[in-house]
Protein backbone atom coordinates (compact mmCIF):
# COMPACT_ATOMS: atom_id res chain seq x y z
CA UNK A 1 0.00 0.00 0.00
CA UNK A 2 1.63 3.71 -0.72
CA UNK A 3 1.79 5.90 1.80
CA UNK A 4 -0.85 7.97 0.47
CA UNK A 5 -3.07 5.69 0.55
CA UNK A 6 -1.99 4.35 3.82
CA UNK A 7 -2.70 7.75 5.40
CA UNK A 8 -6.13 7.81 4.02
CA UNK A 9 -6.95 4.35 5.58
CA UNK A 10 -5.98 5.52 9.02
CA UNK A 11 -7.61 8.97 8.54
CA UNK A 12 -10.66 7.63 7.59
CA UNK A 13 -10.64 5.15 10.62
CA UNK A 14 -9.75 7.93 12.71
CA UNK A 15 -12.88 10.15 11.22
CA UNK A 16 -15.12 7.19 11.65
CA UNK A 17 -14.32 6.53 15.16
CA UNK A 18 -13.70 10.29 16.96
CA UNK A 19 -16.38 12.32 14.79
CA UNK A 20 -18.94 9.70 13.60
CA UNK A 21 -19.01 8.40 17.14
CA UNK A 22 -18.47 4.45 15.69
CA UNK A 23 -17.47 1.39 17.68
CA UNK A 24 -14.19 -0.38 16.71
CA UNK A 25 -16.56 -3.19 16.03
CA UNK A 26 -18.94 -1.44 13.79
CA UNK A 27 -15.84 0.51 11.77
CA UNK A 28 -14.31 -3.07 11.52
CA UNK A 29 -17.81 -4.25 9.87
CA UNK A 30 -17.74 -1.36 7.49
CA UNK A 31 -14.51 -1.60 6.07
CA UNK A 32 -13.72 -5.20 6.02
CA UNK A 33 -11.06 -4.92 7.73
CA UNK A 34 -10.64 -7.07 11.25
CA UNK A 35 -10.82 -5.14 14.90
CA UNK A 36 -7.38 -5.35 15.44
CA UNK A 37 -6.62 -3.70 12.40
CA UNK A 38 -9.05 -1.03 13.50
CA UNK A 39 -6.96 -0.73 17.12
CA UNK A 40 -3.83 -0.34 15.36
CA UNK A 41 -4.77 2.39 12.99
CA UNK A 42 -6.46 4.13 15.48
CA UNK A 43 -3.17 4.18 17.54
CA UNK A 44 -1.27 5.24 14.02
CA UNK A 45 -3.41 7.97 13.97
CA UNK A 46 -1.96 9.63 17.08
CA UNK A 47 1.68 8.35 16.02
CA UNK A 48 1.08 10.13 12.69
CA UNK A 49 -0.39 13.58 14.43
CA UNK A 50 -3.74 12.64 12.11
CA UNK A 51 -5.51 12.89 15.47
CA UNK A 52 -4.45 15.24 18.00
CA UNK A 53 -5.54 14.81 21.98
CA UNK A 54 -5.92 18.55 23.56
CA UNK A 55 -8.07 18.93 26.95
CA UNK A 56 -9.03 22.07 27.54
CA UNK A 57 -9.07 23.76 31.24
CA UNK A 58 -12.50 24.78 32.15
CA UNK A 59 -12.62 28.43 33.79
CA UNK A 60 -12.13 27.57 37.96
CA UNK A 61 -9.69 24.84 37.46
CA UNK A 62 -5.45 24.73 37.21
CA UNK A 63 -4.71 21.48 35.53
CA UNK A 64 -0.56 23.25 34.55
CA UNK A 65 -0.33 24.19 38.28
CA UNK A 66 -1.27 20.89 39.83
CA UNK A 67 1.29 18.93 36.86
CA UNK A 68 4.12 21.34 38.18
CA UNK A 69 4.04 20.98 41.95
CA UNK A 70 3.24 16.89 41.18
CA UNK A 71 6.50 16.97 39.09
CA UNK A 72 8.61 19.33 41.05
CA UNK A 73 7.46 17.34 44.18
CA UNK A 74 7.18 14.05 43.19
CA UNK A 75 3.76 13.93 44.55
CA UNK A 76 0.96 11.63 43.48
CA UNK A 77 -1.86 13.93 43.76
CA UNK A 78 -2.55 17.53 43.92
CA UNK A 79 -6.01 19.70 44.20
CA UNK A 80 -5.68 23.12 43.30
CA UNK A 81 -9.12 25.31 44.15
CA UNK A 82 -10.73 28.11 43.06
CA UNK A 83 -10.18 30.97 44.81
CA UNK A 84 -10.43 34.62 44.20
CA UNK A 85 -8.90 36.51 46.79
CA UNK A 86 -5.51 35.26 48.54
CA UNK A 87 -6.76 35.68 52.12
CA UNK A 88 -7.43 33.31 54.97
CA UNK A 89 -11.00 33.65 54.53
CA UNK A 90 -11.43 32.93 50.83
CA UNK A 91 -8.55 30.06 50.79
CA UNK A 92 -9.51 28.40 53.70
CA UNK A 93 -13.13 28.07 52.03
CA UNK A 94 -11.91 27.05 48.51
CA UNK A 95 -9.75 24.45 50.15
CA UNK A 96 -12.44 23.33 52.74
CA UNK A 97 -15.12 22.88 49.53
CA UNK A 98 -12.41 21.21 47.17
CA UNK A 99 -11.60 18.14 50.72
CA UNK A 100 -15.18 17.56 50.91
CA UNK A 101 -15.52 17.05 47.52
CA UNK A 102 -12.34 14.54 47.18
CA UNK A 103 -13.83 13.01 50.38
CA UNK A 104 -17.36 12.40 49.11
CA UNK A 105 -15.82 11.14 45.78
CA UNK A 106 -13.43 8.66 46.71
CA UNK A 107 -14.74 7.25 50.67
CA UNK A 108 -14.47 3.44 50.84
CA UNK A 109 -16.58 0.86 52.57
CA UNK A 110 -14.86 0.31 55.86
CA UNK A 111 -12.63 3.22 55.43
CA UNK A 112 -10.96 4.01 59.21
CA UNK A 113 -10.45 7.97 58.67
CA UNK A 114 -8.09 9.93 60.39
CA UNK A 115 -8.57 13.60 61.15
CA UNK A 116 -5.99 16.28 62.99
CA UNK A 117 -7.54 18.80 65.33
CA UNK A 118 -7.53 22.57 64.89
CA UNK A 119 -7.60 23.40 61.19
CA UNK A 120 -9.48 25.46 59.91
CA UNK A 121 -9.53 23.73 56.17
CA UNK A 122 -10.65 20.84 58.18
CA UNK A 123 -13.48 22.67 60.03
CA UNK A 124 -14.45 24.11 56.43
CA UNK A 125 -14.47 20.60 55.08
CA UNK A 126 -17.42 19.44 57.38
CA UNK A 127 -19.00 22.55 56.45
CA UNK A 128 -19.53 21.48 52.91
CA UNK A 129 -19.68 17.73 52.80
CA UNK A 130 -23.16 16.28 52.31
CA UNK A 131 -24.19 13.47 54.21
CA UNK A 132 -22.90 10.39 52.11
CA UNK A 133 -25.37 7.15 52.36
CA UNK A 134 -23.67 4.82 49.38
CA UNK A 135 -20.80 3.68 51.63
CA UNK A 136 -20.10 3.31 55.48
CA UNK A 137 -16.90 4.08 56.98
CA UNK A 138 -15.62 2.04 59.73
CA UNK A 139 -14.34 4.77 61.96
CA UNK A 140 -13.17 8.34 62.39
CA UNK A 141 -10.20 8.59 64.55
CA UNK A 142 -9.24 11.75 66.31
CA UNK A 143 -5.22 12.10 65.81
CA UNK A 144 -4.40 14.72 68.04
CA UNK A 145 -5.31 15.33 71.45
CA UNK A 146 -7.91 18.20 72.35
CA UNK A 147 -8.51 19.03 75.67
CA UNK A 148 -7.96 22.28 76.57
CA UNK A 149 -10.42 25.46 77.69
CA UNK A 150 -14.04 24.21 77.15
CA UNK A 151 -14.77 25.63 73.89
CA UNK A 152 -11.40 24.74 72.29
CA UNK A 153 -12.05 20.75 73.50
CA UNK A 154 -16.03 20.93 72.06
CA UNK A 155 -14.35 22.34 68.41
CA UNK A 156 -11.81 19.24 68.51
CA UNK A 157 -14.32 16.85 69.54
CA UNK A 158 -16.91 18.22 67.14
CA UNK A 159 -14.48 17.82 64.10
CA UNK A 160 -14.53 14.19 64.58
CA UNK A 161 -17.99 13.00 65.87
CA UNK A 162 -19.27 15.35 62.98
CA UNK A 163 -17.42 13.69 60.58
CA UNK A 164 -18.58 10.31 61.93
CA UNK A 165 -21.66 10.98 61.72
CA UNK A 166 -21.43 12.53 58.01
CA UNK A 167 -19.91 9.02 56.66
CA UNK A 168 -21.61 6.77 58.80
CA UNK A 169 -18.96 6.11 60.72
CA UNK A 170 -17.94 5.55 64.91
CA UNK A 171 -16.28 8.03 65.93
CA UNK A 172 -13.15 7.51 68.29
CA UNK A 173 -11.74 10.55 70.19
CA UNK A 174 -8.58 10.63 72.12
CA UNK A 175 -9.47 12.58 75.48
CA UNK A 176 -6.05 14.25 76.00
CA UNK A 177 -4.49 17.66 75.54
CA UNK A 178 -2.56 17.59 72.78
CA UNK A 179 0.62 19.08 74.68
CA UNK A 180 1.85 17.65 77.92
CA UNK A 181 4.29 19.24 80.58
CA UNK A 182 6.85 16.60 80.04
CA UNK A 183 7.68 13.40 78.41
CA UNK A 184 6.96 11.71 81.52
CA UNK A 185 3.46 13.33 81.84
CA UNK A 186 2.88 12.44 78.47
CA UNK A 187 3.90 8.50 79.36
CA UNK A 188 1.52 8.39 82.12
CA UNK A 189 -1.43 9.96 79.84
CA UNK A 190 -1.36 7.84 77.37
CA UNK A 191 -0.89 4.52 79.24
CA UNK A 192 -4.38 5.62 80.35
CA UNK A 193 -7.08 3.00 79.19
CA UNK A 194 -9.45 5.46 77.00
CA UNK A 195 -6.29 7.56 75.46
CA UNK A 196 -3.96 4.08 74.80
CA UNK A 197 -7.52 2.88 72.81
CA UNK A 198 -7.13 5.50 70.87
CA UNK A 199 -3.71 5.72 70.23
CA UNK A 200 -4.05 1.99 69.46
CA UNK A 201 -5.63 2.65 66.52
CA UNK A 202 -3.54 5.13 64.58
CA UNK A 203 -1.98 1.85 62.72
CA UNK A 204 -5.22 1.17 61.82
CA UNK A 205 -6.34 4.56 59.58
CA UNK A 206 -6.35 4.30 55.84
CA UNK A 207 -6.60 7.75 54.75
CA UNK A 208 -5.46 11.04 57.17
CA UNK A 209 -6.72 14.26 56.45
CA UNK A 210 -4.30 16.77 57.89
CA UNK A 211 -3.47 20.35 58.36
CA UNK A 212 -0.35 21.48 57.82
CA UNK A 213 0.70 24.30 60.39
CA UNK A 214 2.85 27.28 59.97
CA UNK A 215 5.48 28.19 63.11
CA UNK A 216 3.25 30.51 63.93
CA UNK A 217 0.38 28.64 65.50
CA UNK A 218 -3.09 29.33 64.49
CA UNK A 219 -6.25 31.52 66.47
CA UNK A 220 -7.82 28.47 67.38
CA UNK A 221 -4.73 26.78 68.65
CA UNK A 222 -3.60 29.36 70.87
CA UNK A 223 -7.15 29.73 72.45
CA UNK A 224 -7.27 26.22 73.01
CA UNK A 225 -4.23 26.09 75.47
CA UNK A 226 -2.60 23.52 73.38
CA UNK A 227 0.51 24.72 72.18
CA UNK A 228 4.14 25.64 73.05
CA UNK A 229 5.18 28.88 74.31
CA UNK A 230 6.73 31.40 72.08
CA UNK A 231 10.59 30.85 73.75
CA UNK A 232 9.95 26.90 72.99
CA UNK A 233 8.77 28.09 68.75
CA UNK A 234 12.11 30.05 68.63
CA UNK A 235 14.11 27.06 69.77
CA UNK A 236 12.52 25.09 67.35
CA UNK A 237 12.81 27.93 64.21
CA UNK A 238 16.39 28.06 65.44
CA UNK A 239 16.56 24.08 65.21
CA UNK A 240 15.34 24.55 61.35
CA UNK A 241 11.46 24.14 61.88
CA UNK A 242 9.55 24.94 59.12
CA UNK A 243 6.08 23.67 59.92
CA UNK A 244 4.38 20.78 61.66
CA UNK A 245 1.55 18.07 61.36
CA UNK A 246 -0.15 16.88 64.13
CA UNK A 247 1.78 19.84 66.22
CA UNK A 248 4.54 17.38 65.09
CA UNK A 249 7.19 19.92 63.96
CA UNK A 250 9.97 19.43 60.80
CA UNK A 251 12.96 20.83 58.81
CA UNK A 252 12.08 22.32 55.12
CA UNK A 253 13.15 18.87 53.99
CA UNK A 254 10.18 17.28 56.04
CA UNK A 255 12.80 15.82 58.74
CA UNK A 256 11.37 15.10 62.11
CA UNK A 257 12.89 17.26 64.90
CA UNK A 258 13.25 14.81 67.84
CA UNK A 259 13.50 15.93 71.09
CA UNK A 260 11.70 16.81 74.30
CA UNK A 261 9.10 18.94 72.46
CA UNK A 262 8.34 16.17 70.07
CA UNK A 263 8.05 13.67 73.34
CA UNK A 264 5.61 15.81 74.26
CA UNK A 265 2.86 15.45 72.05
CA UNK A 266 -0.39 13.42 72.47
CA UNK A 267 -1.12 12.36 68.76
CA UNK A 268 0.03 10.26 65.93
CA UNK A 269 3.80 10.43 64.86
CA UNK A 270 5.30 11.52 61.48
CA UNK A 271 6.59 8.24 61.68
CA UNK A 272 3.21 6.55 62.35
CA UNK A 273 1.89 9.32 59.33
CA UNK A 274 4.21 8.15 57.01
CA UNK A 275 2.95 4.46 57.17
CA UNK A 276 -0.89 5.55 56.46
CA UNK A 277 -1.59 4.51 52.61
CA UNK A 278 -3.03 7.97 51.72
CA UNK A 279 -2.39 11.13 53.88
CA UNK A 280 -4.39 14.02 52.70
CA UNK A 281 -2.99 17.56 53.26
CA UNK A 282 -4.99 20.51 53.50
CA UNK A 283 -3.48 23.82 53.79
CA UNK A 284 -2.82 27.62 51.59
CA UNK A 285 -2.11 30.87 52.49
CA UNK A 286 1.36 32.63 52.27
CA UNK A 287 2.39 31.76 55.91
CA UNK A 288 2.46 28.11 55.20
CA UNK A 289 4.24 27.79 52.10
CA UNK A 290 7.05 27.22 53.25
CA UNK A 291 5.40 24.37 55.85
CA UNK A 292 3.72 23.06 52.86
CA UNK A 293 6.51 22.77 50.97
CA UNK A 294 8.81 21.03 53.74
CA UNK A 295 5.86 18.62 53.84
CA UNK A 296 6.09 17.66 50.22
CA UNK A 297 9.82 17.56 49.96
CA UNK A 298 9.39 14.96 53.08
CA UNK A 299 7.09 13.24 51.36
CA UNK A 300 4.70 13.50 54.43
CA UNK A 301 1.89 13.96 52.49
CA UNK A 302 0.40 11.82 49.14
CA UNK A 303 -2.45 14.26 48.22
CA UNK A 304 -2.16 18.11 48.92
CA UNK A 305 -5.26 20.43 48.41
CA UNK A 306 -4.54 24.00 48.09
CA UNK A 307 -5.51 27.28 46.79
CA UNK A 308 -4.13 28.77 43.25
CA UNK A 309 -2.34 31.65 44.86
CA UNK A 310 -0.17 29.62 47.43
CA UNK A 311 0.03 26.64 44.17
CA UNK A 312 1.65 29.64 42.17
CA UNK A 313 4.30 30.26 44.99
CA UNK A 314 4.83 26.98 45.67
CA UNK A 315 5.92 26.31 41.63
CA UNK A 316 8.89 29.19 42.46
CA UNK A 317 9.55 28.30 45.92
CA UNK A 318 13.74 26.99 46.52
Amino acid sequence: MSRTNELRMITRVAQMYHLEGLKQSDISDVLRISQASVSRLLKRAEAEGIVRVSVVAPSGTYPDLESAIRTKFGISEVIVADCREDNDDAVFSAIGIAAAHLLEQTLEDGDVIGVSSWSATLQQMLDNIHPIKRVRAERVIQLLGGIGVPSAQIHATQLTTRLAHLINAVPQLLPAPCVTGSPRSKKILVSDPQVKATVDQFKRVTTAFVGIGAMSPSQNLIYSGNTFTQAELEELAGRGAVGDICLRFYTADGEPLAGEIYERVVGMTLEELRSVPRVIGTAGGQRKTAAIAGALRGKLIDVLITDRFTAERLTEFT
